[in-house]
């Protein structure tokens, strides 16, 4: 019992110092522009499930919202959810305007997740608006 015991501990402490010694993962632009195109999709893909996870629980937020009678509340969440959805985006366009985005030297230190977000609002900011149903004569 002692050896494994031992085991444990000595793994442990192995395990917390190469955590500790490994280096910090900036997700920039030079972090993007080292990715293969499948890699970049996957992390764009990623990120919108984990978007995704995200507008759904802000569903949790109205409840007490209601419950304890925030004012504005609602319209906060609401915009909050628009800016969260990548449903503006799909994910080839996403991995397509990161990289045009990053291909400029002076974006490469903008944080990945930041580059995303700012996409995705711009996108939904000039996404043509559906044109109303003509209606029959």
């Amino acid at each position: 019992m002692k050896k494994f015991l031992s085991g444990v501990v000595v793994g442990f402490m192995v395990s917390c110092a190469v955590a500790f010694a490994a280096t910090d993962a900036n997700h920039n632009g030079d972090f993007w522009k080292h990715l293969t195109h499948s890699a970049k999709s996957g992390y764009v893909n990623g990120y919108s499930d984990a978007m995704t996870v995200s507008v759904a629980k802000l569903d949790e937020l109205n409840v007490a919202a209601d419950m304890f009678h925030w004012k504005g509340a609602r319209k906060i969440i609401r915009q909050l959810s628009k800016q969260l959805s990548m449903n503006e985006l799909t994910p080839e366009q996403a991995v397509q305007r990161l990289d045009e985005l990053y291909s400029n030297q002076k974006y490469s230190e903008l944080d990945l997740g930041s580059a995303i977000q700012a996409l995705t609002i711009r996108a939904s900011e000039t996404a043509t608006p559906e044109l109303p149903a003509k209606s029959p004569k």
